[in-house]
């Protein structure tokens, strides 16, 4: 078999591609044939700048130029407190008292270094970036595009239920602050630039479009409203800016969907509407005191619209609790009452409805265009006023004496909640499950794992507080509601323990077995 290889043939005074007899590659040169020069190169050269037609059209280099300024790198340092080693031995008590219990105890601490990246959004030296860039640091210091030293920077506030952060620096130069849009005006499709410092490789600018917006329900933060762009973000473009094909600021780069920890066309920013919130309440109060309304809103599905006598494509927030003495309370809204606009804004998910009530300042009034069933009747249109309190003013539970007592004893729900079984809510039911006083009805001792409740999402520790919108009291009243249940769905409300240890009200649709 002939062996291929590279060799260097050399000597000569020309090059040309020969093969060996023992099969190798090589550069062998050629002379040149006396007296003879090869002709110059002819070359077509243009050494002149883009067109301005042709660079307005397919460069972005102008936006560039003008955003440039108002970027900034921002590095962090944390102290990381760790414990001690500790010999095993010293887990044994007799050890540990031979040597006076304290060998080995204590922490160390190590620091770790941080880096994100920032947008200047006004010239006194604000800069807008993500809550977990600064995030329990010790030390910020903010680096500018110039090539000034890098400064030290001030936290005014942080927002972690936004993931946006608030810095101010000192320059003794103007600084350049970037031009804020309007991000509820952005649609689908609209071309966007993020500006960062990935890999800490310097200033980086990608290209893409906007994706999706209203994104949410990933569990980065507690409000969760992001612009979605298939623009590159990588570590280090965290707080970095979101552009429009202007250079205005849209968003404040925040979080990527990866399963290779690098970008994959899925990142996520914070609406410059929603930073510029937080910006103005952390330099206003040092604080981001959010409107509280004080009930529990659900999103309205196709299912749940048909059982409350509404249009499948309705659209609103269903109301599933109405805290005690709340504003929502105060106002007139009821369990059951469908949410579609809070001050002209439509409200097409619980998500929505949150950030709207939440951008407003306590002590506002809100105008809620309600649906409202009427016994059965086809929902009636009405509009209620609201006004906030602050979100730490939560009312104070209802008193417990008011409502009935619970039975005891344990009833199997039949033929609508096959499967089903409850039990009377009881005051050790109560402590052992951490279930609120104000929370009545029946407790969900166990579901079959192949019925339709179970399907629905029912599960056991729940409680049954209505079936098809009357009130359960006890077990008995759960099996006689699910009984009579006629319909080919019945519509619960129950409450569930959350996994933060809080309790929430929604409402679940089961097929009733009567009727399949």
């Amino acid at each position: 078999m002939t062996k291929l290889g590279w060799r260097i043939c050399a000597g000569w005074l020309g090059l040309a591609l020969g093969v060996t007899m023992q099969g190798r590659i090589c550069l062998a040169a050629t002379e040149a044939p006396p007296g003879r020069q090869n002709p110059p190169a002819k070359l077509k050269v243009d050494e002149s700048a883009l067109s301005h037609e042709i660079k307005a059209a397919t460069s972005f280099a102008l936006v560039v130029k003008r955003v440039a300024p108002s970027m900034v790198n921002i590095y962090s340092t944390t102290t990381i407190r760790e414990p001690a080693y500790q010999h095993p031995f010293l887990n044994d008590p007799f050890f540990r008292h031979f040597f006076g219990g304290d060998v080995g105890a204590g922490s160390r601490t190590r620091k770790e270094q941080g880096l994100g990246s920032g947008v200047i959004v006004s010239p006194e030296g604000y800069i807008l970036t993500a809550n977990h860039v600064v995030e329990g640091a010790d030390s910020v210091k903010v680096a500018l595009q110039s090539g000034e030293l890098k400064l030290d920077a001030k936290v005014i506030g942080t927002d972690p239920m936004t993931d946006v952060a608030l810095l101010k620096i000192e320059s003794k130069q103007l600084l350049a602050a970037i031009t804020i849009a309007d991000s509820d005006k952005l649609e689908v499709g609209d071309l966007v630039l993020a500006v960062g410092n990935p890999f800490a490789v310097g200033q980086t600018v990608t290209m893409g479009i906007i994706s999706g917006l209203g994104r949410g329900g990933f569990g980065i933060s507690g409000y969760e409203d992001f612009i979605q762009t298939d623009a590159a973000i990588n570590p280090g473009n965290s707080g970095g800016a979101l552009v429009d094909a202007q250079g205005r600021l849209v968003g404040i780069n925040t979080a990527i969907l990866s399963r290779s920890g690098g970008s994959q066309g899925v990142g996520f920013a914070v609406p410059a509407n929603i930073a510029r919130f937080v910006m103005e309440r952390l330099i206003k109060e040092g604080k981001v005191i959010r409107g509280y309304l004080g009930i529990t809103p659900q999103t309205l599905t196709p299912g749940l619209a048909t059982l409350l006598g509404l249009p499948e494509d309705s659209r609103g927030v269903l109301v599933a609790e109405v805290g005690g003495s709340t504003p929502a309370q105060k106002a007139g809204l009821i369990e059951g009452d469908v949410v579609t606009e809070i001050n002209g804004k439509q409200t097409p998910d619980h998500r929505n409805f949150q950030l709207l009530v939440a951008q407003a300042a306590p002590g506002s009034k809100l105008s809620l265009r309600v649906l409202r069933g009427d016994d059965g009747r086809k929902p009636k249109e009405q509009v209620l006023t609201a006004t906030l309190t602050a979100v730490h003013d939560e009312a104070a539970s209802s008193n417990d004496e008011a409502r009935p007592k619970a039975r005891e004893g344990v009833a199997s729900a039949h033929d609508a909640l096959d499967g089903v079984e409850v039990a009377d809510l009881d005051t050790r039911a109560r402590r052992r499950l951490e279930i609120p006083a104000q929370v009545h009805g029946a407790l969900v001792v166990d579901v079959g794992q192949e019925s339709n409740a179970a399907e629905a999402g029912l599960r056991p520790t729940d409680v049954i507080l209505e079936i098809d919108r009357h009130p359960v009291t006890n077990a008995e009243e759960a099996v006689r509601l699910s009984e009579r249940a006629a319909g080919n769905q019945i519509l619960l409300r129950v409450w569930s323990q959350a996994g933060d240890g809080a309790g929430r009200t929604r409402f679940l649709i089961v097929d009733n077995l009567k009727h399949k």
